[in-house]
């Protein structure tokens, strides 16, 4: 997300609390305007600002059809479709993972959807500066496009009746990834190839979503790697 201006506590020398980013922010001609802590209270997520703060322009998504395009012919391919995850820091942990394992892009709903700013950015650690991302208005015409580009796709559910291990994940996949309140939603779900679950074996029903997503997506990356 490319900085538009940056903000610092009155008072304060940029040079003094972050030389680099005065340094970057000169060469790119960044401005830097002096505003009360009050001011950066009031407009950073939770106060959490530290005296300084930067704003930037609006997330540039990627067309789903410029993703696929991008994955080309490849015989091994990772997407992940997120159903309605409404939490940044869940969505900002499931990019991480997805870029870390070498996911040609992640696929939201454009309602009801987390936005993309400074707490899924942090969360990521980066990754969302990376790893394209597709805002559909319809997931389950998304999913559909996917699949006519060679996707197997898979629904994320703790009501799968066959765990993970015993399902088919090589080559080109999709992982759908439900809500964190009510899980993949029917028309998502019945729009999968199949589902799957993660067994459960303590007290607890189920794990957060983004660790389940790391799950799914490692498990993708162990059967890719053992495929000769």
């Amino acid at each position: 997300m490319p900085v538009e201006q940056i903000y610092i506590a009155r008072g304060t020398r940029l040079e003094d609390v972050a030389p680099e980013v005065a340094q970057l922010s000169s060469q790119a001609g960044v401005g830097v305007e002096s505003v009360s802590r009050r001011w950066l209270d009031e407009h950073s997520e939770r106060g959490a600002h530290q005296g300084l703060m930067a704003s930037s322009a609006p997330f540039a998504f990627t067309p789903l059809e410029s993703i696929l395009a991008s994955a080309g012919d490849k015989t091994s391919s990772l997407l992940v479709a997120l159903d309605h995850i409404t939490d940044a820091g869940n969505l900002g942990a499931i990019a991480r993972s997805a870029e870390v394992a070498g996911a040609d892009g992640l696929i939201t709903a454009k309602r009801r959807s987390a936005p993309i700013g400074a707490g899924a950015y942090k969360t990521s650690a980066g990754a969302l500066a990376w790893l394209p991302v597709a805002q559909e208005p319809n997931l389950v015409r998304a999913i559909e496009t996917c699949k006519k580009s060679g996707y197997w796709v898979v629904g994320a559910s703790e009501h799968a009746k066959s765990a993970i291990w015993d399902q088919s994940l090589e080559g080109k996949l999709l992982i759908v990834l439900g809500s964190e309140e009510t899980g993949v939603s029917r028309l998502v779900a019945e729009a999968c190839d199949f589902t799957a679950s993660l067994p459960v074996v303590g007290h607890v029903g189920s794990l957060n979503v983004a660790q389940t997503a790391a799950v799914f997506i490692y498990e993708w990356v162990r059967r890719t790697r053992a495929q000769p």
